[in-house]
């Protein structure tokens, strides 16, 4: 039987945080999350529980930092929390423990910062990418439908042309014809004239 293995919006729905909380999360403890063929996280039933437990921790005020030297704690499947509070209370911390929470929010609104940045300027290349081959697909399709026109009226002026022609060679076969008959029937009356007057 396979383990059920949740995306990074399932996931964070199930751990009820953010999914940039989440790669956070991920990225400062160095936590083993899977990738699927396409290099998408998953997360397994392991992974929701730890990160429940993160967030129970982060909710009673115990910094990244002591989440993380708490860890194989958390692992190795300890997760009575008042047990955890007492660790982390007791755990060295900087001197000054306001300054440490100060640094790892402002690394955090760094991380979300980066991300936003980031995924805006995707969405932004997209846009213009779409834009352009838009403005791209006018002016081609406007200069296909000129060069198109423009050969449409040179056909047209051959064929103008070769219908002239056509018509001037008939009318000149017509003149030829009818001057040719004429003159046969001049000779044909000279030669009776000749005849009866000889």
């Amino acid at each position: 039987m396979s383990e059920t293995r949740y995306m990074i919006s399932d996931a964070s729905k199930l751990v009820d945080v953010e999914a940039h909380v989440l790669r956070y999360w991920e990225e400062e403890l160095d936590l083993p999350i899977g990738r699927n063929e396409m290099g998408h996280r998953y997360y397994t039933e392991e992974n929701i529980r730890l990160f429940r437990h993160i967030k129970e921790l982060k909710d009673r005020g115990v910094q990244l930092k002591a989440v993380r030297m708490l860890l194989p704690d958390l692992e190795k499947g300890d997760t009575e929390i008042s047990h955890l509070l007492d660790r982390a209370d007791r755990l060295p911390l900087p001197a000054d423990g306001q300054t440490a929470a100060r640094e790892e929010k402002m690394q955090q609104f760094q991380c979300i910062m980066s991300r936003l940045i980031s995924e805006a300027l995707e969405d932004h290349t997209e846009k213009m990418g779409v834009e352009i081959g838009t403005q791209v697909s006018d002016q081609v399709i406007k200069e296909m439908d000129y060069l198109l026109r423009m050969k449409e009226e040179r056909e047209d002026e051959r064929f103008r042309r070769l219908d002239e022609a056509i018509r001037s060679s008939q009318k000149a076969r017509k003149e030829r014809a009818l001057f040719g008959g004429e003159e046969k029937k001049k000779r044909g009356f000279f030669r009776q004239k000749k005849g009866q007057t000889a």
